[in-house]
């Protein structure tokens, strides 16, 4: 059966030279898309962290199936596994910054501090949002010192480690204000625990009640938690990563519907299909088809 997906690129592949440390990429984003347009405007995802600020150009940015309008001082942030795409109809200025899952690996006590960050959840509409003015000149500032440190000969990481920290956590200060009311850290973690199992389980356990039970509690404190802080039950949080991947699958045509019905451990190819049209309203193939377009 065919296996192909969507491509999935790493750091390495978006540095035309070997640098000390692979994990880590600062650049400006016009030097960033002159090299690498031809693979940009294809769906494609990375297994990285991805982090852009436009400062002008016009086009448009799609993250997992969402389109958001280019607009100056937006930021962009993404996790690995993601999938998105650039449509530009104008030249772009901005940054970039690339790096590693483990980047922060023996530097941070806390090995999941990223999954902290508000826009680091994975949902690509808390990935998206305006700097305020008053971040303007701060931010960009940050960006042009970590694009000249990586231009050293000998570039110190662990200072790179430290600014980017510290920009990373400006913009979440501005992103957290879309989260109303903030969010206990108790139950973050154990929301941020179930969206991690369904990211490595959505294939294989489908009952909120599987979840429940490697995380220790009850499917009705599961249900409520996931009720109380997304409006969402924990079912449908399953059903939504499921969809998903059936939606990122469907844009690779070298798989057939069958193949994906297959992959994503569907019992037959009709089965599938009534899934996926009763929650998008269309079946798999029109999506195909209506993506293409």
């Amino acid at each position: 059966m065919a296996k192909d997906k969507i491509p999935v690129y790493n750091i390495h592949h978006l540095q035309l030279q070997p640098v000390a440390q692979g994990d880590f990429l600062a650049e400006h984003f016009s030097d960033y898309l002159h090299k690498h347009y031809e693979h940009l405007h294809f769906p494609h995802r990375h297994n990285f962290y991805h982090l852009v600020l436009f400062i002008n150009g016009k086009g448009s940015h799609t993250v997992d199936f969402n389109k958001y309008t280019v607009k100056p001082y937006q930021v962009y942030c993404m996790i690995p596994g993601q999938v998105h795409s650039w449509h530009f109809t104008s030249s772009i200025n901005g940054y970039v910054i690339n790096f590693s899952a483990g980047f922060y690996k023996n530097f941070l006590l806390n090995e999941r501090y990223l999954d902290n960050l508000s826009f680091f959840s994975g949902n690509s509409k808390d990935g998206v949002f305006q700097l305020p003015v008053t971040l303007h000149e701060e931010v960009t500032v940050l960006f042009e010192k970590l694009i000249d440190l990586q231009k050293q000969p000998q570039p110190a990481y662990d200072l790179i480690r430290v600014i980017l920290l510290q920009l990373l956590l400006l913009m979440d200060g501005q992103a957290e204000q879309k989260r109303i009311p903030a969010i206990p850290n108790q139950k973050l973690t154990l929301l941020n625990n179930f969206k991690r199992l369904i990211d490595a389980h959505y294939k294989s356990i489908r009952l909120p009640k599987e979840y429940a039970d490697l995380l220790y509690v009850t499917p009705n404190h599961l249900n409520a938690l996931c009720q109380d802080l997304l409006g969402k039950t924990a079912g449908e949080l399953i059903r939504e990563r499921i969809l998903l991947e059936a939606k990122r699958l469907l844009t690779n045509v070298n798989m057939t519907v069958t193949e994906i019905a297959y992959e994503l451990n569907f019992q037959d190819n009709s089965y599938f299909n009534r899934f996926f049209k009763k929650y998008e309203q269309v079946t798999p193939d029109d999506f195909r088809k209506q993506f293409s377009k």
